[in-house]
């Protein structure tokens, strides 16, 4: 029991974090921000390392963590898969052009995709192509925060999607192929406990939905960023949304049950 209210407590640490993200600025807020990143990992990684064991945390890392340094890194250095772009040094320590905390950022939000997944579809493609879509909208509010703070800069930014200047197209599509190969990779070494959920998993779904309301609700009044909010509103949906309604319909059934009737032992 203790075990599976661990995560609840760095749950709450990013929450407070993020709260207070748009009331700072300067080098507080860009500190703040890795903060943020680093937290959200210890939150994902830690919370696969208490339900599922130190194998699958271990595949999380290397698959997502390590996969999301190597695709950064041929990126800054090549422009594909996402795009030419340059990252300032507000983010901290860079390793080939990275900011070591990026990949940090891929594992952060790709675990509880994931998850949310298992929770809603039951074919395996449909999984992947759901945590995929979950993990790459998320992207549609990052990228647009990111570079309104100067955190990195688009060398092209030709074609964009409308209301989001200074971000190419390339970085959302390459950010969904990746995606994809992440959760491809993913369940095979990870193992098959990665294909199931149970209530364990109540801070990754709160971690998802949290994300998603967040995230919106910034965006639109506190970032001024209303575009981004409009395209991650509708793009983190495809998950989010039909996450939401399948744990209140699942609470609403179990708080419909009727209570099991007292035991009545039979006299001696």
């Amino acid at each position: 029991m203790i075990r599976a209210r661990l995560p609840w407590a760095p749950l709450a640490a990013l929450i407070l974090a993020q709260i207070c993200y748009p009331l700072t600025g300067g080098t507080t807020r860009a500190g703040l921000t890795v903060a943020t990143v680093v937290l959200g990992w210890l939150l994902s990684v830690g919370h696969a390392l208490l339900t599922r064991g130190a194998h699958t945390a271990v595949a999380l890392v290397a698959v997502v963590t390590g996969g999301g340094f190597a695709v950064e890194a041929i990126g800054v250095a090549t422009g594909f898969p996402f795009g030419t772009y340059d990252y300032s040094g507000e983010l901290g320590p860079k390793l080939a052009g990275v900011p070591l905390i990026i990949p940090l950022a891929w594992t952060w939000m790709a675990w509880p995709a994931w998850l949310t997944a298992v929770r809603l579809v039951r074919s395996r493609l449909a999984r992947i192509a759901l945590s995929a879509v979950g993990l790459a909208a998320w992207d549609l509010f990052l990228d647009p925060q990111m570079v309104a703070e100067g955190y990195w800069t688009w060398r092209d930014a030709t074609p964009a999607l409308p209301g989001l200047p200074g971000i190419p197209v390339s970085n959302y599509l390459g950010w969904l192929g990746f995606a994809v190969l992440l959760a491809v990779a993913l369940r095979p070494l990870a193992g098959p406990s990665v294909d199931r959920v149970d209530g364990r998993d109540a801070p990754m779904f709160a971690l998802y939905l949290w994300t998603y309301a967040s995230s919106v609700l910034a965006h639109a009044v506190f970032l001024r960023l209303p575009a981004s909010a409009l395209w991650g509103a509708a793009g983190m949906a495809v998950a989010a949304v039909p996450l939401a309604v399948t744990l209140w319909r699942a609470r609403r059934d179990r708080a419909a049950e009727p209570e099991p009737a007292p035991r009545v032992d039979a006299p001696a």
